[in-house]
């Protein structure tokens, strides 16, 4: 039989008071904007809103974080890439609607900082093996929503599915460069427009 001290004592450890999704949004933009190299622990844990004792117990070293928000990303990226897919019109029209989505949030205000894969997963990829594999397991999801979509469109069988979806995705990022050296979002969009109908023929 337990003791009324025994029945009200609490479990061991404080419960998580925070969101993961928000904890990790914030750490995506300030690895966006600084580089994963150049943002310290500080300053993530500045911007979780956690100290650092704590940012570890939930999440892990800065790799593992920075993982985590790169995932977090990829994640509602192919869900919103998805999306657009599978809404009404042609292909030409689907993947126009999926570039210029792209390009309000490659170049979204205070600073443009383009796609996480390109601005700063590339770069930390020769040294940081496990960042590597996850920007690549990111591209290969993207470029699998894409072959879907071309797989079910009206287009003639070659060139094939899979191509297309290479050079869909490679043009994405072609954007995403383009947004982060500074490039203006109308040409960005001009740069976009004349690249569906090559892809599309």
């Amino acid at each position: 039989m337990r003791t009324s001290t025994e029945s009200t004592k609490k479990p061991r450890g404080r419960p998580r008071s925070f969101d993961t999704a928000e904890v990790l949004e914030r750490v995506r933009s300030v690895f966006m904007e600084k580089g994963f190299a150049a943002t310290s622990l500080d300053e993530l844990s500045e911007a979780a809103g956690l100290n650092r004792p704590s940012l570890y117990a939930a999440f892990g070293d800065k790799e593992q974080l920075y993982i985590q928000a790169l995932r977090f990303y990829g994640t509602k990226s192919v869900e919103a890439l998805d999306t657009i897919l599978a809404s009404a019109g042609s292909i030409e029209q689907r993947l126009g609607k999926v570039y210029m989505a792209a390009i309000d949030l490659y170049t979204a205000p205070p600073t443009k900082l383009g796609c996480m894969i390109v601005g700063t997963a590339a770069v930390e990829s020769p040294t940081h093996p496990k960042i590597a594999a996850a920007a690549a397991e990111l591209l290969a999801n993207i470029e699998k929503s894409l072959e879907r979509a071309f797989a079910a469109s009206e287009l003639p069988p070659e060139p094939t599915p899979a191509a297309r979806a290479r050079m869909a995705g490679a043009i994405m990022y072609a954007i995403a460069i383009r947004a982060r050296i500074g490039m203006k979002a109308a040409e960005l969009r001009a740069f976009a427009n004349s690249m569906v109908p090559v892809i599309c023929r």
